[in-house]
């Protein structure tokens, strides 16, 4: 199966268990893969023939920012429910969810969950 991937998209919003991640925010990282059949477009070259990752990175960006999660499961779950809902040409979802700005005090790069959904 063919992939659209859309790689350290970076958005800030206001998750977390802690009251001040949701008072003050921080960014939140996704990588996503989208299975998606896009022979038509490799052919026609038109963006009507397949999902279009500007208007997924649109969906992602106002489902993450319209509401306040505790978890980062829960936003990746959304995050997976929208798209499915939007673009029924999407076979699977792969979001890997990283929360590089978490209030820990611990060296790391980031943190985060991983989640795989298929219709």
């Amino acid at each position: 199966m063919d992939k659209i991937l859309i790689r350290d998209l970076k958005i800030f919003a206001y998750h977390g268990v802690n009251p001040e991640e949701k008072r003050d925010g921080q960014h939140f990282v996704f990588d996503i893969d989208l299975s998606v059949n896009i022979t038509k477009a490799c052919h026609s070259d038109d963006v009507n023939d397949t999902v279009s990752y500007a208007k997924v990175i649109k969906t992602v960006t106002r489902v993450v920012t319209e509401q306040k999660y505790d978890l980062l499961e829960r936003v990746a779950q959304v995050t997976a429910d929208a798209i499915f809902e939007e673009y029924p040409e999407v076979f699977s979802i792969d979001i890997t969810l990283k929360k590089p700005e978490a209030p820990m005090k611990a060296d790391f790069n980031w943190v985060g969950v991983q989640i795989y959904r298929e219709r």
